[in-house]
């Protein structure tokens, strides 16, 4: 992650502004200046940390003379009770800084841990787990490098750097074939080109126009099975629909070289973390 992306720091920009507004009153009438304090990032159930580092630039904001200690980095497994992180300030900007702190690493952190548990139940496959676009507007960028965190495998960043070639594009186009020919004629050779099908016609006429990756959307084990074994070594595959942390080993059974996951970012359960003031 580069932490000098625009989005970035644009979201933190954002994110401040929408709680501090015109000051933390409470905070601001309570707390003098000056006053400095310790406090500590701690977790209160097991899971894998992401977003140490925002969590860090969201305080720096507030106070850029804050020093940090991390014992944890990301990616790193905590249990409960665990201190991934101190960090020594102004008590004001700990105080005024908590929330969206916690709000960013909890976030990520979540969708670390449970990108972890997918990836564990393909343990013997080589199947990869893939994230989608189905995050929160604005904070792509972290989600997804929240997945790489968690061991999962980031799939296009938005519209604009791969063709995936949906129903609604081949009912237009009149065809998968057609579809293809439209867009090779258009984009670099380097771009890849993924069609979406549904059928194991629609899985041979794509193999026949020439994509670089097949998505067997909504299928059933069986036809993903049928569908695979007809693109092995042709062609990549991805299954996409309806996976679960119950049904995901069963369909890396299949053979597919990924399987998509929207849960991993549009069902976020954040990791428990809270930050306090150490006496």
């Amino acid at each position: 992650m580069n932490l000098n992306d625009l989005n970035i720091l644009k979201l933190i920009d954002l994110a401040i502004e929408e709680d501090i507004k015109t000051g933390d009153v409470t905070t601001n009438l309570i707390i003098s200046h000056n006053e400095t304090r310790e406090a500590a990032f701690i977790v209160k159930q097991k899971g894998i940390i992401a977003g140490l580092e925002v969590a860090k630039m969201v305080i720096k904001k507030f106070d850029p003379d804050a020093t940090w200690t991390l014992n944890k980095k990301d990616g790193d497994v905590c249990l409960k009770g665990d201190i991934p992180a101190v960090v020594k300030g102004k008590y004001r900007a700990l105080l005024s800084s908590e929330r969206t702190a916690l709000n960013f690493l909890q976030r990520m952190s979540g969708i670390a841990t449970k990108t972890d548990r997918f990836v564990k139940q393909l343990e013997g496959h080589n199947t990869k787990i893939l994230d989608t676009r189905k995050t929160v507007p604005g904070h792509r960028v972290l989600d997804k490098y929240a997945v790489r965190i968690g061991g999962g495998t980031n799939h296009r960043a938005g519209l604009y750097d791969m063709v995936l070639i949906k129903d609604n594009h081949i009912k237009l186009a009149g065809g998968i074939k057609s579809a293809v020919i439209m867009v090779r004629k258009n984009i670099h050779k380097s771009m890849k080109v993924e069609v979406e099908t549904s059928t194991i016609s629609e899985v041979k006429e794509a193999l026949e126009a020439g994509v670089d990756i097949i998505m067997f959307d909504n299928m059933n084990v069986d036809e993903m099975k049928e569908a695979a074994i007809i693109c092995k070594g042709k062609v990549l595959t991805e299954a996409s629909g309806n996976v679960s942390i119950q049904n995901v080993r069963k369909i890396a059974e299949t053979g597919v070289d990924y399987i998509s996951v929207g849960e991993l970012t549009h069902s976020v359960e954040a990791l428990d973390i809270s930050m306090k003031i150490i006496d």
